[in-house]
Order: C-alpha cells, then structure tokens, then sequence
C-alpha cells in the first residue's frame, strides 16, 4: 500500500484538518439539536442523535490523536466546534420544536388585538391588571413554536406598541390551536 499520499503535506495541512473540521461541524450540530430533542422531552430522537454524535466525534478525535503533532489538526478542530455550535442553532430555529406560551401586555384597547388572535384559530387568556402607571391589559396564548412569527405579525399589525415576551413550555394538557393544514407543515407531495 502506498503511503506516500498520507504523508504528502496536502493530506496533513489540508485534507486531514479539513476532515476533522466537518466531522465536528457535525458532531456539534448533532449535539445541539440532541440537546433541545432532550429538553423537549423527545425520548426517541435523543438517543438516537447522540449514538451518531459519539460515533463522529470518536473518529474526529482519534484522527487527533494519530497526528499529534500537526496543530492545524487542532485549530480545525476548535474550528469545528465553533461552527458546530453556530449551525446546531440555527437548525433547530427553523425546526421549531416545542410549544411556548407567549404573553402580551399593552396599554390600548386590547380587543382589536385579542379578536384577530382568535380569528386566526389561537386560545387566548385575557384579563385587565394595573401596571406601574396605568392600566394594561394582558393576553396569554400557547402556541406552537413554529407559529411565533405569525403572532408576532397579528401583534404588531394589531397594536405596534405592544410589549410581548415568549416562554417555552414543556407540556401542555389539551387547548385551543389553529387547525393546520398541509401547507402550513410545509409538505410537498413527492414527484
């Protein structure tokens, strides 16, 4: 078997520091999405995504420790962790996994808002409390997390002015959600 190539300086300085980058974009991004699968409650997805984030890792890691030597090894390697981390999250944003409850407080008349909360298919909780200087009112919703930038659109079409925070929640027992459609889980009929 020839060698040659594993020993030229393109294998050790390019090839091998590359690998072990993507092998860690990989494992981290796995990670990071295993991570949230967990605290969802997912109880399949988790182990699932960790056997594979533990098998690319053992074989990033051992590609280290065959070539101690070379530091491009390690900076490709903290490199990778690095973009692992940002790619995971930016994964799971456009996964959406989860329900949140978000709560909006405003200081206008709330029934213009809380009428198109309602004609979009959300459960909502209001009631009127007294604020700092002045009488709010407050809504609450539980919706899907995938649905946040919906609400947000109906809040600031609503009332602009509006203050409104966003939770995640682990479990919820029944409720009001919008009825989805196949459009709104983005599923395309396979050609």
């Amino acid at each position: 078997m020839d060698t040659s190539f594993y020993d030229s300086n393109l294998f050790t300085f390019v090839l091998l520091p590359a690998l072990i980058f993507f092998s860690r974009v990989m494992d981290v991004t796995i990670g990071t999405i295993r991570i949230v699968m967990v605290s969802k409650g997912h109880k399949l997805w988790a182990p699932i995504l960790g056997f594979f984030e533990i098998l690319i890792w053992l074989i990033a890691i051992s590609k280290i420790f065959e070539n101690l030597d070379n530091w491009f090894c390690y900076v490709a390697y903290a490199a990778g962790f690095a973009c692992g981390n940002y790619v995971g999250l930016r994964i799971e944003e456009k996964l959406a996994v989860g329900i949140v409850k978000i709560q909006i407080i405003t200081r206008m008349n709330a029934e213009k808002l809380i009428n198109n909360l309602k004609e979009a298919g959300y459960g909502i909780t209001h009631h009127e409390a007294k604020g700092s200087t002045e009488s709010v009112s407050i809504i609450y919703s539980i919706i899907n997390r995938i649905e946040i930038k919906k609400v947000e659109e109906i809040v600031k079409a609503s009332n602009p002015k509006a203050f409104y925070s966003v939770e995640d929640v682990k479990f919820v027992k029944e409720g009001v959600f919008p009825v989805r459609t196949a459009t709104n889980w983005r599923i395309r009929k396979g050609k």
